[in-house]
C-alpha cells in the first residue's frame, strides 16, 4: 500500500503493542483500549507522522483501540492501515479488520465523539474541518484523545499483525462543510401507493456508486422514493439535497452492522448516527432501537438469513417495525426469510398480538446490482418521511421485482373491502372474496397463501397479466397474502408442494402483506 504519510517518514516513533502485553491498556466487555500515542503541538504547515504496531491472537476483542493525544493547532489527521493476511487453509476464517475513528468527545456507546467509519473497505483515510474521506464526518480536529478503532471481525489461528500510520497537519482551519440535507416530503401524488428502495450504499461505506449514480439509478428504475442506508455511518447525509427534485423523495437512513446481524435505521434524521458496537448478549440493540424510534425512525432487520459472518439476524424481533424478506435476486435465505415470516404472522394470529410487516429492498452496492431490484410500494397519505414510514410500520405496502410488475389484491364481502395491511371485519362465517389483479409477470404463478398454507395456484398467460379469485372465510382463513413467482429454472410452474433436494418454486415477481379477516 502506498501512504499518504510515507514522505514523513522521518518523523516516525513505532509504538508496539500486542495482545497478550500491552502498555497500560485495559479490556472492558469486546473492546480493547491501549496505551495512547502523544504528539506535541508544531508550527502551522508543518506535519508529524507515528506508527503503530501491534498482533492480535485469535479470540481478540471485537474493538480495539488506539488512543491519540492530539494538541491545540491541528487542522488535518490522517491514518492509514495495513494487516497481515496469512494463507488459510480452506473452511478456515481468514483475517479481516474494519476501521474508523472517534474524537476528542469519547468513545461512548452512542455518545457524541464518533467521526467516521469505513470498515474494511478503505485503507486510508483524512479528516479536516473542510474535506474528508467519504465515510468521515468533517469539522474541527479537537484538541484531546482521539481513538482510532480497529474491528478484527475474523482472526486467523495465525494472529493478526496491524501498522497504522497516523499523522497529524498544523494549521488554521479550512472553511467548513455545509451539509446540504435532503428536504422530508414533496409533492407526490397525494393519497397513493409509492415505489421506493429502502437499502442502498454509495461510496461512502463499502458501495462503488457514487451519490450522483444512485439517484439516477433510482429514478431509472422509476422509484418515488429511496431511502441512503451506508454501513455505520451518516456521512452521505449531508451531500443528497441537491440530488433530490419533485421527482424524487430521498431520506436518510443507516444500515447498522454489528457482530450478531445488520439492520435498517430507516427515516433518521439527516445527520443522525446509529451505533453498532454491541452484539445480541448485549443491550445496546434496545438502546438503539429506542433512539431511532424516538426520532420518528424505523428498525427494520436485513437480510436475515444472510450466511456471512456477522450477518445473521439474532436479535429477534421485538423491538422491530418490519423485516427485510427479499433483498436483491431471490436466493435461498430469501426463501428461508419468508417461511419465518409467514410463521410469525400465525403467531401474532394465535397471541392476538403485533404482526411484522414485510420489506424487500435492493441492497444494491454496485454494477451489476440492480437499484429497485426489488423495491416496497407504498400506501401512503402523503410522498414524505411520515406518511411513507407509516404505511410500512403498519403493513400496507408490497413488493415488486421492478416497477413493470403490478398487483391490485383486495378482500370483499357484504359491501366491505379491505386491501393490504388492513383488516375486513366480518363474521366468521361470512363468505369473502379474494381477488388478485396481476401485471407485467409474463407466464407468471399466482399463490393465495392463509395460515394454513397454500390454498390457490394459477398459472398467468404469457401476457403476464391476469385476474385470480378465490372464496373463503375467516373461519377457514385467519389472513391471505399473495405470491407472484416466475416458472422455476426448468420452465415448470413447480406446485410449491414438492418435498426433495430442489426448490419447489420459482423465483419471486411479488410478494404482498397479508389482509386479516374477521374480528380482532
Amino acid at each position: 500500500m502506498t501512504s499518504p504519510c510515507k514522505a514523513h517518514s522521518g518523523d516516525n516513533v513505532s509504538f508496539s503493542s500486542t495482545r497478550r502485553g500491552f502498555l497500560a491498556a485495559a479490556l472492558t466487555g469486546a473492546a480493547l483500549t491501549l496505551a495512547p500515542v502523544s504528539f506535541a503541538a508544531a508550527a502551522a504547515g508543518t506535519s508529524k507522522t507515528k506508527t503503530i504496531t501491534g498482533h492480535l491472537d485469535p479470540g481478540a476483542a471485537d474493538f480495539v483501540y488506539l488512543p491519540i493525544d492530539v494538541p491545540s493547532g491541528v487542522n488535518k489527521i490522517s491514518v492509514s492501515y495495513i494487516y497481515s493476511k496469512p494463507q488459510v487453509a480452506s473452511g478456515l476464517l481468514g483475517n479481516a479488520c474494519d476501521i474508523g475513528i472517534f474524537d476528542e468527545k469519547g468513545t461512548d456507546l452512542a455518545g457524541k465523539g464518533f467521526r467516521g467509519w469505513s470498515g474494511g473497505f478503505r485503507t486510508e483515510f483524512s479528516i479536516s474541518a473542510g474535506e474528508t474521506t467519504p465515510g468521515y464526518l468533517p469539522g474541527p480536529i479537537g484538541k484531546g484523545t482521539w481513538n482510532v478503532v480497529l474491528g478484527p471481525y475474523q482472526v486467523a489461528e495465525q494472529g493478526l499483525d496491524y501498522t497504522v500510520n497516523v499523522t497529524l497537519e498544523y494549521g488554521p482551519d479550512v472553511t467548513p462543510f455545509k451539509p446540504q440535507y435532503p428536504p422530508q416530503q414533496i409533492a407526490g401524488r397525494g393519497a397513493a401507493w409509492y415505489r421506493g428502495d429502502a437499502h442502498l450504499h454509495t461510496v461512502y461505506s463499502d458501495g462503488k456508486r457514487t451519490p450522483e449514480e444512485v439517484a439516477a439509478g433510482a429514478r431509472a428504475a422509476r422509484l418515488d422514493f429511496m431511502i441512503s442506508t451506508d454501513h455505520n455511518t451518516p456521512a452521505s447525509h449531508g451531500v443528497w439535497g441537491p440530488l433530490a427534485g419533485n421527482d424524487l423523495l430521498i431520506l436518510t437512513g443507516e444500515e447498522v452492522t454489528t457482530r450478531n446481524g445488520h439492520y435498517l435505521a430507516l427515516g433518521l434524521e439527516p445527520g443522525e448516527w446509529i451505533d453498532w458496537r454491541y452484539r445480541a448478549r448485549d443491550k445496546g440493540f434496545e438502546q438503539e432501537a429506542q433512539r431511532i424510534h424516538a426520532s420518528g425512525g424505523i428498525v427494520v432487520p436485513a437480510h436475515p438469513y444472510c450466511p456471512y459472518v456477522a450477518c445473521r439476524w439474532k436479535f429477534g424481533y421485538d423491538d422491530a417495525d418490519a423485516v427485510e424478506v427479499w433483498t436483491g435476486p431471490w436466493t435461498i435465505d430469501d426463501e428461508s426469510s419468508v417461511n419465518t415470516w409467514d410463521a410469525m404472522l400465525a403467531h401474532s394470529v394465535r397471541t392476538g398480538g403485533r404482526w411484522l410487516p414485510a420489506m424487500g429492498n435492493s441492497d444494491a452496492h454496485s454494477v451489476p446490482q440492480v437499484i429497485g431490484f426489488p423495491h416496497n410500494v407504498v400506501n401512503a397519505v402523503a410522498l414524505s418521511r411520515d406518511a411513507l414510514l407509516d404505511g410500512i410500520r403498519n403493513g400496507r405496502n408490497w413488493i415488486a421485482e421492478s416497477a413493470d410488475v403490478s398487483v391490485d389484491f383486495q378482500v370483499t364481502s357484504g359491501g366491505k373491502s379491505a386491501t393490504v395491511g388492513e383488516r375486513l371485519k366480518v363474521a366468521v362465517d361470512a363468505p369473502v372474496t379474494v381477488t388478485a389483479k396481476i401485471a407485467g409477470v409474463p407466464n407468471g404463478v399466482v399463490r393465495f397463501i392463509t395460515d394454513e398454507g397454500q390454498t390457490q395456484q394459477v398459472t398467468l398467460p404469457a401476457s403476464g397479466q391476469g385476474t385470480s379469485t378465490w372464496v373463503t372465510t375467516p373461519q377457514l382463513a385467519a389472513y391471505v397474502r399473495v405470491e407472484v413467482r416466475h416458472p422455476k429454472i426448468d420452465g415448470t410452474s413447480g406446485s410449491g408442494t414438492e418435498m426433495g433436494t430442489v426448490i419447489p418454486l420459482g423465483p419471486m415477481a411479488a410478494l404482498t402483506n397479508p389482509i386479516f379477516l374477521g374480528a380482532n
